[in-house]
Parts: structure tokens; C-alpha cells; sequence
């Protein structure tokens, strides 16, 4: 008996040695809990207090870890005051439609005492993402990022980082978020720009207030991964370190080809990852993050600064100083997006359909429409091929799902319904139509979007988030799109692939995508502004053949509105 015990426990011996040498032979994927608790906390910035909704008291909020093909099983309790729903941004959600988040869209929102249980597993991504609120302009501070690591065993197809850093970029106002927004509605004006914006929470100093910034602290002769999220409402942003150059190696949970650059732009919603070698002198250096904008309109201006610090540097020490891009730096932000290339290496293919079953031309913009009570009898809208999108009172997948008549229509036009000149003298009647319609696609259809931009008011730039899918940017230009001579010039080969890209300012982009995720499916613009405006609409994907291939029930705690 005792010997056959000494051979049980050297096997086990055995087994626990083979799994912590090998632990991707053991182990291939892992189910992840986290628990959300959505509350108020008071909060001082820029000299002033105010209650903001937090998950678990934190701003930003919790890290979500995961590793390719782990599962996530996320509780989401509210305790504030008010409606949330939380969507897990840039995540395909592949068989998971109930899980992604827009409130009225996926899911009825979360009432306040009410929880529910978001369940989906990560397929084929790696690289950083975000979570945010989806209702309303909750995400203002209700948002964090998303860390996706390789399967165990698998190595970065780059050097491979000794360290890794978080930075969120954020906006902040003095004043209630959602009464900044209730007021904008009412009046049918732009909103209150915001006061400051973030950098991981702190704002840095400010005129009339002289608040800590955010120090990211690193060691000499290191290689960091900096995950970089802009999760900003409204705002384009540039972000930089002084005397330090980037190497760009993903963007949106997706490899890119490596590129070096002094200046990262990033618009809300996007990710960017880069690797950062901290090879100079011990001292501290200027971070900057401030906002782009190319057109006429009214932003924060404000840079919020942060400050890089080697470790032993000296107390007091001068701080190294940094040029801060032009307002309008058009020409900077188009050398960044053209330097983007997918990795296209064996292991990440870039997967680009060569052939097109929907072919859409989506003019993006703003308009004006009657309004009773507003200032003037009109407000300012926002729409997609001129139609500001409605939302619903029940959400549309449930709608779908339960083929509750009524809701939503599958007539949203593929094209214009009124062709004019995009980018030059708008036309006289400058109303929208409204309306919640939808368009229909194939299970595994493929689908080209063209996105123009419209000078209608003012042309500005739109970062455009697609829910439930990546797809390719294929190519991006200035004027109006000419379907003749720009698809000549498509990128086919190695088109970055995203989430969100950013449509130029009185210009146009195209992208491409496989429909092979069934349910409904949020098509936005990310400034918050214009998707409350009216700027979005939505994809109804079909079943294809098989379970695997079909929309789930609902689960049994989803919300009821």
C-alpha cells in the first residue's frame, strides 16, 4: 500500500511539473469572472466636486484581462441612479449578439437595482480594446480598457515587451454630463465642450487650478507595450512623449505592420498599441495629449499634460519639453492613418473579400430639422444617407428575435435617396428624414461601405464604429468619392483592420467586411454628439445554416425595458 501511494504521488509530481513547464498543454483557454458594480462616487477635478458614476468607485474603471479563446463571464450590478447598459468595444462577439451592449439596440438597459450577466469569448483577437457605457453619455466615465493576450505559448509577432502601461484618454466636465446633454436636447444647440481632458484619469494642470497629472513611471533601457485608448466623447486626439519615438504594433486588437512615429492620433472608440524603448537620459518628459480638428468647430482646446519619470531621477528635476501638433494637422493625421498595414503574415492573414455581394454609399453629416421648442423653432441632426436614426423603446434584437411587428423597418437605403454634391454647395433643403430602419444582409455575404463625409453646415471628420464585426479600410480620400477612378486605387493587399475608423474631414473612406456574425448590429458615428444627433443605423445579419450559424435565445436575466 505504501508503495503504491509513493507511485500515485510521483505521478502527481509529474503531472504538476509537466503543467507549470508547459502550462499551454494543460490549459488552452480559461473562463474569466468579474464584477461590475456600477456606482456614484463624488470626485474632485480641475479645483471642483461632483458625483460620476464608476464601476467599483474606480475612473477609470477595471482592466479586463483575457488571453485569446478565453471566455468572460462579466456581472454587471447597478446601484447609481440612472440606466446603464456597458459595451465591450471592438469585441466580435461571434455567436454572442446578446452580450455587445447598445442599449436599445442588443438589450433593454439595466435598471437601476437590476443586474445582468454578460457572457462571450474572445475569437481570433489579441491586442487591446475597451469597454464603455452605451446609454446616453454615461461613458464619460463608465469605461476601461481591455487587455486580450496571446493563446499561452503563443509569442508577439514583435519584440517582446518587458513591461507594460495603460493610458485612457478622457474628457472631463465641471458640470453633470447628462445634464450637459438633457440641456443640448432641449434647446436643439451644440452641447458644453468639455473642461479639461484626462490622461488616466487626471487632467494635469490647468489655468485657475493647479491639479496633480499623471506620472507614468519606467526604468531605463526597458521595452514597454503602452496600450493607448482614446475614450473620449467628442474629441480627436494627438498624444505624444518627449524626446521619445513609438513603435506602432497594433491597432483595435489587431497586428500591424511595426512603424515608428513621434505623434500617435487616435479618434474615440480607437486603440492603439505601441512599443516604447526607454533609452534616454534619467530625467522627466513631457506626455501631451491634445485634440485635432480641422474644421470650424467649436472643441476643448485644452492640452493635458503628463509627465514620463525614469526611476532615480533626481527631485525637482527639469522636465524635457515637447512640440504640440497644430489644432488643424491634417497632414499629420493622414501620414499616421497611411502608415497603417495589416501584418498580412501567415499566422494573421489579412483576409480581404475580393468580391462584393452589398455595395453601400453612406453619406455621413448634419442637418437641420423643425423643432417647437427650441431656440430658433429648429435643432441641429445628425444622419446616415439622410436619415437621423430613432431609437426604439423595446430593443431591436429582442424585437427581431420575438418577431414583434412594428418596430424597426429593413428600408434603409443603400445610396442617397438624393444625390448631390457632397463636399461642395450643399442642397436648399436641408432637413432629414427620420426614422429606425435597418438593412438586411446574407449570412457570409460580403459587404463595401463607402462612408463620405458631407459639407452640409460644416464637413468635419467622423470616427465610424461598427458593432460585431472588423473589417478592412481599403481606401481613404479627400473630395468626393468617384466610383470610377478611386476603386482603382483600393488597397486589396494589406488594408489595416479596425473597428472604428476616422472618415476625413470633406473626404471619404472605404471599407470592406464578411457578414458572418448573425443578429443585429450598431453602425455609429463615435463622436457622441452626432450619435445622439441621429448618426447611426443598424445591420440585420440572417441566420445562415446550423445552430453555429444562428442567433441563441436570449438569456434568461436579459433586462426588460
Amino acid at each position: 500500500m505504501l508503495q503504491a501511494k509513493m507511485k500515485f504521488s510521483s505521478r502527481i509530481q509529474a503531472i504538476l511539473l509537466v503543467a507549470f513547464i508547459y502550462p499551454a498543454l494543460m490549459v488552452e483557454s480559461l473562463v474569466r469572472h468579474y464584477n461590475f458594480r456600477v456606482v456614484l462616487k463624488s470626485t474632485t477635478k480641475l479645483c471642483s466636486s461632483k458625483a460620476i458614476l464608476t464601476v467599483n468607485g474606480k475612473f477609470p474603471g477595471p482592466t479586463l484581462y483575457a488571453r485569446e479563446d478565453d471566455t468572460l463571464i462579466i456581472r454587471v450590478t447597478n446601484h447609481g441612479n440612472r440606466n446603464v447598459t456597458i459595451h465591450w468595444h471592438g469585441v466580435k462577439q461571434l455567436g454572442t449578439c446578446w452580450a455587445d451592449g447598445p442599449a436599445y439596440i442588443t438589450q433593454c438597459p439595466i435598471q437601476p437595482g437590476q443586474n445582468f450577466i454578460y457572457r462571450f469569448t474572445i475569437t481570433g483577437q489579441r491586442g487591446t480594446l475597451l469597454w464603455h457605457a452605451h446609454d446616453s453619455w454615461l461613458r464619460a466615465t463608465l469605461h476601461g480598457a481591455i487587455c486580450i493576450l496571446p493563446k499561452l505559448g503563443t509569442p508577439y509577432p514583435f519584440p517582446t515587451p518587458q513591461k507594460e502601461r495603460i493610458i485612457i484618454l478622457s474628457e472631463w466636465w465641471k458640470s453633470d454630463v447628462e445634464a450637459v446633454v438633457d440641456e443640448s436636447t432641449q434647446y436643439g444647440l451644440p452641447p458644453n465642450i468639455s473642461d479639461a481632458h484626462t490622461i488616466n484619469g487626471h487632467p494635469g494642470p490647468v489655468p485657475g487650478c493647479s491639479s496633480q497629472g499623471f506620472t507614468l513611471h519606467v526604468e531605463r533601457g526597458k521595452t514597454y507595450l503602452i496600450r493607448i485608448i482614446n475614450a473620449a466623447l467628442n474629441d480627436d486626439l494627438f498624444f505624444k512623449i518627449a524626446g521619445h519615438n513609438l513603435t506602432v504594433v497594433e491597432v483595435d486588437a489587431s497586428y500591424t505592420k511595426p512603424f515608428q512615429t513621434d505623434t500617435i492620433f487616435i479618434s474615440p472608440g480607437q486603440t492603439t498599441t505601441a512599443l516604447l524603448e526607454t533609452n534616454k537620459d534619467i530625467g522627466n518628459y513631457l506626455i501631451s495629449v491634445s485634440p485635432f480638428m480641422d474644421a470650424p468647430i467649436g472643441i476643448d482646446n485644452f492640452t493635458s499634460i503628463a509627465t514620463l519619470r525614469y526611476k532615480h531621477t533626481p527631485r525637482n528635476s527639469t522636465t524635457f519639453l515637447t512640440s504640440i501638433p497644430p489644432q488643424n494637422a491634417t497632414p499629420l493625421t493622414a501620414t499616421f492613418i497611411d502608415s497603417l498595414r495589416s501584418l498580412d503574415s501567415k499566422q494573421y492573414p489579412a483576409n480581404v473579400p475580393l468580391t462584393i455581394d452589398h455595395s453601400l454609399f453612406l453619406t455621413v453629416g448634419v442637418g437641420i430639422n423643425p423643432c417647437d421648442t427650441c431656440v430658433n423653432g429648429s435643432k441641429l441632426v445628425a444622419s446616415v444617407n439622410n436619415v437621423s436614426f430613432v431609437m426604439p423603446t423595446i430593443a431591436l434584437l429582442q424585437a427581431y428575435y420575438y418577431r414583434i411587428k412594428g418596430v424597426y423597418t429593413l428600408d434603409f437605403p443603400p445610396k442617397p435617396p438624393n444625390p448631390f454634391d457632397y463636399t461642395g454647395t450643399p442642397p436648399v433643403n436641408v432637413q432629414t428624414a427620420n426614422g429606425t430602419k435597418l438593412y438586411r444582409l446574407g449570412y457570409n455575404s460580403t459587404v463595401q461601405i463607402v462612408l463620405q463625409d458631407i459639407a452640409i453646415i460644416l464637413p468635419e471628420s467622423h470616427p465610424i464604429h461598427l458593432h460585431g464585426f472588423n473589417f478592412f479600410v481599403i481606401g481613404t480620400g479627400l473630395g468626393n468619392f468617384d466610383p470610377d477612378k478611386d476603386p482603382k486605387t483600393f488597397n486589396l493587399v494589406d488594408p489595416v483592420e479596425r473597428n472604428t475608423v476616422s472618415v476625413p474631414t470633406g473626404g471619404w473612406t472605404a471599407i470592406r467586411f464578411r457578414a458572418d456574425n448573425p443578429g443585429i448590429w450598431f453602425l455609429h458615428c463615435h463622436l457622441e454628439v452626432h450619435t445622439t444627433w441621429g448618426l447611426k443605423m443598424a445591420f440585420l445579419v440572417d441566420n445562415g445554416e446550423g445552430p453555429n450559424e444562428s442567433l441563441t435565445a436570449p438569456p434568461s436575466d436579459l433586462p426588460t425595458c
